[in-house]
């Protein structure tokens, strides 16, 4: 499915040969992101169970998001909130307004399903910008604190700044509903 085209830019649903160009897009920069990887994030998507949203700028995949239809972990687990997960645009193609365009339609199918979404994002400098963009785009902290490897993080606890330090927000996308969170 497309979801947006224009000025070479295409956002769509992932195909199968994306995952080959992902895969060598990331190691040109130096990162190691699997074949396996994105074979299951194809996968996942033919089953019905996640949403990969795929951004292509002349014939290139330049970045990515998968939505997963209800957050399976997380203080939003069993609460039927779509949690954004794994958003990531190629660094050459950074700074273009690509990913704010991934996320839009991510927050827009998000919104078939609720009026709120959820995402997790690390502590790190490395997640700097995307800390950024998802306050800018009205994601808020959730309260609920650090998580560490997939668990909240009692306080004073050691742990390591690594991808698992994160911390989650939620974004209200319309007119909530009366909910306890």
């Amino acid at each position: 499915m497309i979801y947006y085209h224009n000025d070479g830019i295409a956002i769509r649903s992932m195909v199968k040969d994306d995952i080959e160009k992902f895969v060598n897009g990331f190691l040109r920069q130096g990162w190691h992101k699997s074949y396996e990887l994105f074979k299951n994030y194809y996968n996942q998507q033919e089953n019905n169970d996640k949403s990969v949203i795929v951004a292509e700028v002349s014939g290139d995949a330049a970045g990515y998001v998968t939505l997963l239809p209800y957050a399976e972990a997380g203080p939003f687990e069993h609460r039927n909130i779509p949690e954004i997960v794994d958003f990531n645009v190629l660094v050459k193609y950074q700074k273009r307004g690509i990913g704010n365009r991934i996320m839009d339609i991510a927050e827009s199918l998000a919104k078939e399903k609720s009026d709120y979404v959820s995402l997790s994002v690390g502590l790190h400098s490395g997640y700097g910008t995307a800390q950024r963009m998802y306050v800018k785009r009205g994601y808020i902290p959730d309260g609920s604190g650090v998580w560490y490897k997939g668990k909240p993080l009692e306080p004073y606890s050691v742990c390591v700044n690594d991808d698992d330090l994160t911390i989650y927000f939620l974004k209200c996308l319309g007119k909530p509903r009366k909910q306890n969170y």
